[in-house]
Parts: structure tokens; C-alpha cells; sequence
């Protein structure tokens, strides 16, 4: 397995170039060290830096560190299971525990400093990070969360400044900040509580992703339903702002505006449903700031949204209101098997 990587590089996180942009998947290296993408478990990207993990419990950090671009941290044998990030704080799960380190704390040294936060957990956790038992972590203060107790939680995902859960039923819970309808409650309100996202009752969810203000599920059926803000097409439904790039639209006067609005999608507060090539199922699922990544079951990754830095991985900058399967994989003879996407970035596994 290799993980491969494309989108912005303007820190150093995606190797050296003087190009802040990589168009195109290029297997992740890690300069000055030994560790090959073959050694790499996990990708956790943040917007200046992205922490891998290795399968010696081993975290590398690329990118921005200690206010510096283009660093390279290298921790060994840590025993480090998953990692959380943010621009100020790196949370890293271990068997018994999680810890939070600032990020202008770490060097160049080998081993982690002194940490800022920590959370004892009980033997036997099992709770997919972040989640923990009883609650979440944060990558920012107050770092952990409690949830209800009636919420039995399988997954978690955190956006911006909301989060999507799946629970054990195959329930999709939202909560947080809804003024881009990301909640996928029909509205632009906040919601404190975890709240069922009623638009999908009935239906069997099996992953979720929270992008920057937009969130994604895939159904039992391999289906895609994604809701929340559309303004570089990252719900993959039409964009007013991507046809007027385009030159697709003009100007309208104001009898035509309603009749326009009906055409363009910028802010969708139910669950859409997202068309994929007849007869492709979705696997796994992922959530930029403004754009979406799937793996699906045959192995073929389709991107879409925002692509200014090439982190729709097509070799250009183009911006996609629509799904398209990014061809380099397949003249490689290489099966995409998971994707992460955070900010401006894309990381995918394949096999």
C-alpha cells in the first residue's frame, strides 16, 4: 500500500517545489528521512502541515513547524495509534491516553515535549478517534466533549465548525453551526445538541464526512447524499459562481432571476443525492474545505469542487461541479483504496 498526494504545497507538506500547487498524485515522500510511503499508515493532513503515522506508532510532521516552512519531524516509536490536527494543536491518541501538544512547542528533536492536555482512557477503548468514551476530542480548546448518553456513536467527523456522527444504528447526527445549511436539517440555524438529520430516516448510512461548510454520507447501497454550501460545486450540484467562470452565464435582469435561481445551487440544507456513473458504488468518502474526494468499491477515486491547487488531482486547477474520476490511478494500474482530504489537500491510499 501507498499513499499518494496532491493539492496545495505552499508549506512545504507536500515536498519541495517552487510551485505551490501539485496537480497531479505523487507518492509521499518524507526528505531526510528513512521512511518510505510504504511505511505510511495514515495521513492527517492540517492547512500548513500534515502528520503522517507509521506502523511503528512512528508521527511524521511535513510542512509548517515551529515557524518554519518546509520542516520535516520525525518521532519515533511513539506508540501512537491516530492523530488529530489543527493549526495551533496536535492531539495524538495512545492505548491508554490521548495528549495535546502546541504546535510552535514541537522541533526538530526526536521526542515530543511535555504535553499541554491529557486524557486518561480506560483499558479496552475501542471508540473510533476522535472519539472517545463518553464523548469527542477537539483539536482546540476544551479538547474534549462530552455526547449525550442515549447517542451510541460508530463515527465522527469534524468540520469546520460543525461535525457529523454516525451512530451504531447507521444514524446520521449533525450538529454546530448551520448558517451554509451543512447540518442538513432543511434550515441555516445553529443546533447545540446532536439532532437527527430527519431527511434521511429510513435510510442505512455507513460513512460520514465533514468538509469546511459542507457535510457528505454514503447509504448501505454505496449511494452518495451530500448538503451544505455549493459555492465551488462541492456537493457536486450546479455552481452559479463555476458557470459565470465559465462564462456560461450573463447577467440577468430581475424577471429572469428567479428562473435563474432554480438552475444554480449555493446553499443546499437537505441531503441531495450525488450521481456517480450508472452502476459505481462509494466506499469511502472524504471532505475538504471545498471539495469532496470518493473511493469506491471497484477502486476508482472521483473528485469534485474547489480546485484552484490541484486538489482535485487532475493535472489542472479546474474547479468541478460534477464527479469526475481522476484517470491517473487507472493508467498506473494503481487501486485507490482510502482518501483523505482537509483544507486544500488530498491524500489517497492505493494498492
Amino acid at each position: 500500500m501507498v499513499w499518494y498526494g496532491f493539492g496545495y504545497r505552499g508549506f512545504g507538506q507536500l515536498g519541495e517545489g517552487e510551485d505551490p500547487s501539485v496537480r497531479l498524485p505523487e507518492p509521499v515522500t518524507i526528505p531526510g528521512t528513512r521512511v518510505e510511503s510504504k511505511d505510511i499508515t495514515k495521513a492527517i493532513p492540517s492547512w500548513s502541515y500534515t502528520a503522517f503515522l507509521t506502523g511503528d506508532g512512528s508521527i511524521l510532521l511535513s510542512g509548517f513547524i515551529k515557524a518554519f516552512p518546509g520542516q520535516y519531524l520525525h518521532s519515533h516509536g511513539l506508540g501512537c495509534l491516530d492523530v488529530l490536527t489543527s493549526e495551533k494543536y496536535l492531539m495524538v491518541l495512545f492505548k491508554d491516553r490521548v495528549e495535546c501538544w502546541g504546535t510552535n512547542s514541537l522541533g526538530p528533536e526526536d521526542a515530543l515535549p511535555e504535553a499541554l492536555w491529557k486524557m486518561d482512557l480506560p483499558n479496552g477503548h475501542k471508540a473510533a478517534f476522535p472519539l472517545v468514551d463518553n464523548g469527542y476530542i477537539l483539536p482546540q480548546p476544551p479538547f474534549f466533549r462530552e455526547l449525550p448518553p442515549k447517542v451510541q456513536a460508530l463515527k465522527l467527523s469534524l468540520g469546520n465548525e460543525h461535525a457529523v456522527l454516525l451512530t451504531s444504528d447507521h444514524t446520521v447526527l449533525t450538529w454546530g453551526a448551520g448558517r451554509h445549511g451543512q447540518l442538513g436539517h432543511g434550515d441555516v440555524e445553529d443546533v447545540l445538541e446532536p439532532r437527527v438529520v430527519e431527511a434521511l430516516h429510513g435510510l442505512l448510512m455507513r460513512e460520514v464526512a465533514a468538509g469546511g461548510w459542507h457535510t457528505a454520507c454514503i447509504g448501505d447501497g454505496g449511494d452518495i447524499y451530500c448538503w451544505g454550501w455549493n459555492e465551488s460545486g462541492q456537493l457536486g450540484l450546479p455552481s452559479k459562481t463555476l458557470a459565470q467562470e465559465r462564462g456560461n452565464v450573463e447577467e440577468t435582469v430581475n424577471e429572469d432571476e428567479d428562473a435563474e435561481a432554480g438552475q444554480f445551487i449555493t446553499i443546499q440544507s437537505f441531503p441531495a443525492l450525488i450521481d456517480l456513473p450508472q452502476e459505481c458504488e462509494a466506499l469511502k468518502i472524504s471532505c475538504g474545505s471545498r471539495h469532496t474526494a470518493s473511493v469506491t468499491r471497484s477502486g476508482e477515486l472521483y473528485t469534485w469542487g474547489w480546485g484552484r491547487y490541484g486538489q482535485l488531482g487532475h493535472g489542472d486547477t479546474n474547479t468541478l461541479d460534477q464527479p469526475k474520476c481522476l484517470e491517473y490511478f487507472s493508467k498506473n494500474q494503481l487501486c485507490a483504496k482510502d482518501v483523505t482530504c482537509k483544507y486544500w489537500n488530498t491524500y489517497v491510499l492505493c494498492d
